[in-house]
């Protein structure tokens, strides 16, 4: 592992300890921002750890709107993935054990495959073309997680997606040679790895940084941000300059509990997590500028993607997204993902 010096660690230590805060609230969007109405709380699954600085910005909110609601809604966490990962978190919550829960697309798509549609690959150019076709698609999304049950509350950001490693990819061979982690069976990337010739390694987040360590894998991928809170960063030595994706979260609530509340309360919940939503968005953004320098700082080397690797990542992509049609999502989503682009690139040249 290369060397950090210890001015270098004081910062990343501060940095990592910010980022949680900042990738758990990109991934939360103020998650569980309201409660049931009556003397019930709402059970609210988190990665975050208990008595985390991200904790009580969140237990801060959460008084916000005890507040406003004159205690009627209120919260009560299980923090630090006690409650399991993606997949048991939604098991319990179908079977009323929790009310909420938090969620990457993977975990997203465990309710609303199609939703995975915004997160093909090398699909946007910039994190800002990805907010107009989210946008313009949440509402659809919205519906379709209602007709299953569930409240779908504004979207979250990961962050841009680059390739981490322990030897420098230049070229869709260096990929191949590494030994890329594969987050569990995800249809999606598993899809992108099997066109570019990868043998993904498939294993869960928690279990990428021992595999790092153990050498068990030597390259993963994630958000700037996702790489030094979970530490990731002190295992690998290169990044890539390419963007692969931009990653979607959002929290996730049974309808029977939200619909609990009073008129009144709604409104009141609503409105606290509209507030929360986009300060929370623009703190995730801010903070994966500063992980990435950080990195940068630690001695992880930036290796600029060729030009040719670039476009030939792409052309691959391209073959991904039709292949998941009626897989994932439907070819009206497709065109609709696309339309929506092509319109955002009409109007910002």
């Amino acid at each position: 592992m290369h060397k950090q010096n210890s001015s270098s660690q004081n910062r990343l230590s501060i940095l990592s300890r910010r980022s949680l805060l900042s990738l758990l609230a990109g991934l939360l969007i103020f998650a569980g921002g309201s409660s049931v109405a009556q003397a019930d709380e709402w059970r609210v699954a988190t990665l975050a750890p208990d008595g985390s600085s991200w904790m009580k910005i969140l237990s801060k909110g959460a008084a916000e709107v005890d507040t406003n609601t004159s205690g009627r809604v209120k919260l009560k966490y299980y923090t630090g993935g006690v409650q399991g990962d993606e997949k048991d978190v939604i098991r319990k919550m179908k079977m009323g054990a929790l009310d909420a829960g938090a969620f990457t697309s993977v975990g997203l798509s465990q309710i609303v495959p199609s939703i995975r549609v915004l997160e093909i690959p090398m699909l946007f150019d910039s994190v800002q073309e990805m907010d107009y076709v989210r946008r313009k698609m949440w509402g659809t999304f919205m519906k379709r997680f209602d007709k299953k049950g569930y409240k779908l509350l504004d979207p979250g950001d990961v962050g841009a997606i680059h390739f981490y490693s322990n030897s420098p990819i230049r070229t869709k061979a260096d990929l191949v040679k590494a030994k890329v982690w594969l987050w569990g069976e995800d249809a999606l990337v598993k899809t992108m790895f099997k066109k570019l010739g990868v043998k993904g390694v498939p294993m869960g987040v928690p279990n990428v940084l021992p595999a790092l360590n153990t050498g068990k894998i030597n390259a993963c991928y994630g958000s700037a941000l996702a790489t030094v809170a979970l530490q990731w960063y002190t295992k690998i030595k290169y990044a890539t300059s390419m963007t692969t994706s931009y990653g979607v979260s959002a929290t996730v609530i049974n309808k029977a509990s939200w619909d609990k509340m009073s008129p009144e309360d709604m409104t009141a919940v609503k409105k606290s997590m509209r507030k929360h939503s986009k300060e929370l968005r623009a703190t995730v953004r801010r903070d994966n500028k500063r992980a990435h320098k950080a990195i940068v700082r630690a001695g992880v080397k930036v290796i600029e993607t060729p030009a040719a690797t670039q476009a030939e990542f792409q052309k691959i992509a391209e073959t991904v997204w039709t292949d998941m049609v009626g897989k994932l999502y439907s070819q009206k989503d497709l065109d609709r993902v696309l339309r929506y682009r092509a319109e955002y690139r009409a109007k910002n040249g």
